[in-house]
């Protein structure tokens, strides 16, 4: 049974966005025609992890699929699983639905067939893996997501996901911050306090871990152009108002400033990795106890006993 977030937790994990700023920005990547590069070779390097589970998942849960871009590798790890693309709205789960759908000629139309649902949609204990990879940090809150993984596992089903850490554009704070601008994001959550929101809304033996990528590109103009893919600034306390093309000029002019010996300008993208497992559920003791059936036939199942 999943354990209230506390107050602390919940703050730690919390990011100052702006709601209406951030769905702004996710309908855009929505709309794009495919997704961020950054997120598909996040999805290689993930995969490279998947020795870890030792279980073959009759059911893979892809949350986030378009933007994880993670079908391909999915695929291949596991291709005689029935696979769910887990999308944020209906519109774009028949979007996906009909990206997904091969031509009449294609091989792929003897594969296993994706399934395309809403988190909404998903069926309590369906996936036996459930794979979330780039999209947490686009989450206003984190908690209800974890919660929404959580009911979405199996018992012992397995949790696999990525997520941007605070060390992510570092030096483009330093820009910002020197030109005496607001900042140009909100801050990403550290991993330790991701590690124990799983533990709160239920999750076991969490293990996170990081590492940096540095992208580099020729001008910094082409570093803006791709850092627009990635997202957008949706913190509460960005800019009032549109900017102006001065103004994005002297942005260029600040990160060139920054460039390398060979002339590239480089940014850094903290990715934070974690996993862990649904554990079978234990009632809270009390003077009285309740325990919701299924719950209880859960721990039978598993060889529990409610005490």
């Amino acid at each position: 049974m999943p354990s209230p977030v506390s107050a602390a937790s919940a703050s730690a994990s919390a990011r100052p966005l702006d709601a209406v700023a951030l769905a702004r920005v996710q309908r855009r990547l929505l709309a794009a025609a495919q997704a961020p590069w950054l997120h598909g070779e996040v999805a290689r390097r993930m995969a490279e992890r998947l020795p870890v589970v030792r279980l073959q998942p009759a059911c893979v849960a892809d949350w986030g699929a378009f933007l994880g871009a993670s079908g391909d590798v999915l695929a291949r790890a596991y291709p005689r699983a029935r696979r769910v693309a887990v999308e944020p709205d209906a519109a774009r789960r028949d979007a996906t639905a009909v990206a997904l759908a091969p031509p009449w000629w294609s091989p792929r139309r003897w594969t296993p067939a994706v399934t395309v649902l809403t988190p909404d949609e998903v069926a309590a204990g369906q996936a036996q893996l459930l794979w979330a990879n780039m999209g947490l940090h686009g989450a206003t809150d984190p908690a209800a997501v974890m919660r929404q993984w959580h009911r979405a596992l199996a018992v012992d089903g397995f949790l696999m996901f990525s997520t941007l850490g605070p060390g992510t554009l570092t030096r483009l704070q330093g820009v910002y911050a020197q030109q005496g601008w607001a900042a140009p994001f909100a801050p990403f959550v550290d991993m330790h306090d991701l590690g124990d929101l799983l533990v709160e809304v239920g999750f076991a033996d969490p293990v996170m871990d990081q590492e940096t990528v540095t992208l580099t590109w020729a001008s910094a103009a082409a570093l803006l152009d791709e850092l627009r893919t990635l997202g957008g600034n949706a913190a509460r306390g960005r800019h009032a108002g549109l900017r102006t093309p001065r103004w994005r000029r002297r942005l260029q002019d600040a990160l060139a400033d920054t460039a390398g010996p060979d002339g590239r300008v480089a940014l850094d993208f903290e990715i934070v990795y974690g996993h862990a497992f649904r554990p079978p559920p234990r009632p809270r003791l009390a003077a009285r106890t309740e325990v919701p059936l299924d719950d209880l036939r859960t721990m039978a199942r598993a060889g529990r006993r409610a005490t």
